[in-house]
């Protein structure tokens, strides 16, 4: 595992924006899932509480425990289409809470009343350790050490409180202990998450990255081009895009072979990147066409990169002449993009035109040819 990968799963922002989609999507299934399971369950000990306890008490757990069952039925009904970072997180942070006040309220609760009896002493034991079966959840969830720690400490800082206070069902000193077994199952629980977040990201990349160029594949990248201009649309952001066809590409393979032809794809992927920030997008949208999609970038942001890309350069072609790429620009409040679809055509449209006037140059918005770092107007 390399550096890149132990601080990826050590953030909680340093995924790419699909294996956070991924990431989101997976969590509040699990949520709505445990939610709903939580929901059946808590009920069905009532009879239980009523029968072990005296009357009063078990009335009292019967009414919290229908309120806990109430909750966990609104929790699952929620996040239905929900697929951002920051929903999922506050999935997770209802999952948790509700047991969380459950248990603040049932442990004071049964330390009020006498239990002296064997049966009953087995039962509050079981309220006891409510904390560690859902610290023990968090390793069913994709989560970073961060979101672990930060997931688990009110659980901790809720059992460390009832012994404070004097209301732990165990004798002190056994608190105490299940204290600190309750931070190492916290450990183990977020190491877990993060494996499980590790695994999820590898077969991520695995499934939405050309084998070739590394760059997102077409239907993973369409569907990013998708989220990205949703995202824009809501917050009126910019969103610009680059749509770049390499020059004369079908004569490298004709000439040298498709393996020239691959090193060449090879080394145009490589050089977009070096340009592209680490929020932007690179796709293979085809052959050897590319989309470099740029999230909060104006027009003007946009050409400065494809600039920086025509100093840096493709690479070279197998005769060591250069390789050179047409490219169309777009952006979606500049030209009024209405569907994700129309800033791909616009971009498409403006990337022939450069084709059409003499290849190796960029059109950005309002036509305008960029050719050799000079600005001219439209041929």
């Amino acid at each position: 595992m390399t550096m890149a990968e132990i601080f990826d799963l050590l953030m909680p922002t340093r995924q790419s924006a699909f294996v956070q989609r991924r990431r989101s999507l997976l969590i509040l299934s699990r949520v709505r899932l445990v939610a709903a399971t939580f929901a059946v369950l808590t009920p069905l000990w009532i009879p239980v509480d009523l029968y072990i306890f005296e009357a009063a008490l078990g009335m009292y757990l019967a009414a919290l425990r229908v309120l806990a069952s109430i909750a966990f039925v609104l929790l699952c009904l929620s996040y239905r289409g929900a697929d951002s970072v920051g929903v999922a997180r506050w999935g997770l942070v209802w999952l948790l809470a509700i047991p969380t006040v459950f248990f603040l309220i049932s442990h004071p609760l049964l330390a009020q009343f006498a239990i002296t009896d064997p049966a009953q002493q087995v039962i509050a034991a079981g309220y006891a350790f409510l904390p560690f079966v859902m610290v023990a959840g968090l390793s069913v969830f994709p989560i970073t050490f961060f979101e672990g720690v930060a997931l688990s400490t009110p659980l901790l800082l809720a059992y460390l409180l009832t012994g404070v206070l004097g209301y732990q069902l165990l004798p002190f000193a056994s608190h105490l202990g299940a204290q600190w077994l309750l931070l190492l199952l916290a450990t183990v629980a977020t190491l877990s998450g993060m494996s499980q977040l590790h695994f999820m990201s590898q077969l991520v990349d695995q499934s939405s990255h050309d084998g070739l160029t590394r760059a997102y594949n077409r239907r993973v990248g369409e569907e990013m081009v998708i989220q990205q201009f949703l995202a824009a649309q809501r917050s009126n952001a910019p969103l610009s895009l680059a749509f770049v066809d390499l020059d004369n590409f079908k004569s490298i393979n004709d000439q040298y072979g498709h393996e020239e032809g691959d090193n060449a794809l090879r080394s145009a992927a490589a050089a977009l990147r070096r340009v592209l920030r680490r929020g932007d997008i690179l796709i293979r949208w085809g052959g050897e066409e590319f989309l470099a999609l740029m999230p909060n970038t104006d027009a003007e942001g946009a050409a400065s990169a494809v600039e920086r890309l025509r100093e840096v350069g493709l690479g070279l072609r197998p005769d060591g002449k250069p390789l050179t790429g047409s490219v169309g620009i777009a952006e979606r409040g500049a030209d009024d993009c209405g569907q994700w679809t129309d800033l791909v055509e616009k971009a498409d449209q403006r990337m022939y035109m450069a084709k059409q006037t003499g290849k190796d140059r960029v059109i950005g918005i309002g036509d305008k040819l960029i050719a050799h770092g000079e600005v001219l107007l439209k041929a």
